[in-house]
């Protein structure tokens, strides 16, 4: 059963979906079966829930996996190191992150050690088939992943929402703890993503707030 994955800390929250979240396990299989390669690996699918609900200082929101097996790694926007090779989306966020605060810790595309300061890291769908985008956007990930967005920002968390699937859940954060924006795809990146500073202005909602920010 697929809810078995969903790490401990996060049941109480998603226990009303078991059946749904079940199901999509029971589709996922059942595609594998057939040959469709899914991503990312199992073990992965819920690897952004794996800090505490109380940990979560902000929260930025992607679209799905990547569709490349070596990329999908089961953290929004993230890939598994590497000294060159970084998805467009990716290469427009260290480009970001270099303009607005000058520097970077995550230029081997590795995001895990913004989700160790409290950055969630969620996909609205949390699977896709291997070499098509959005192919699992109807299996029902959008509730589950609502759920868990609904809770962090009820609980104070900043939401970082890039492009059009992740702005539906802007009215779940207060005027003061959103930052919307265009998607980093290489594709709209040019209207609007580059120079709009989002990572500084994560940082000050923090301060202002007393919380320790992020070293991006």
């Amino acid at each position: 059963m697929l809810f078995s994955l969903v790490p401990e800390l996060w049941r109480e929250v998603l226990a009303p979906h078991e059946d749904l979240i079940n199901s999509i396990g029971r589709e996922l299989q059942q595609r594998a079966d057939k040959g469709e390669r899914i991503l990312p690996d199992r073990k992965w699918v819920f690897r952004c829930l794996e800090m505490s609900p109380r940990e979560v200082k902000v929260i930025i929101v992607g679209q799905d996996p990547y569709p490349n097996i070596s990329d999908a790694v089961g953290l929004a926007f993230s890939v598994a190191p590497r000294k060159s090779g970084l998805p467009g989306s990716l290469m427009n966020i260290q480009k970001e992150i270099i303009t607005d605060i000058g520097s970077t810790t995550t230029s081997d595309g590795d995001l895990s050690r913004w989700s160790s300061q409290g950055v969630m890291l969620l996909n609205r769908t949390l699977t896709v088939s291997a070499g098509e985008s959005a192919s699992h956007a109807s299996l029902g990930w959008g509730e589950i992943t609502k759920s868990v967005i609904a809770h962090v920002a009820a609980h104070g968390a900043i939401g970082v929402l890039w492009g059009n699937s992740a702005k539906e859940m802007a009215p779940l954060f207060s005027e003061e703890n959103r930052i919307e924006g265009v998607h980093p795809s290489p594709l709209s990146a040019h209207r609007g993503f580059l120079g709009s500073r989002p990572f500084s202005r994560v940082n000050e909602k923090l301060l202002a707030q007393g919380i320790e920010p992020i070293i991006w």
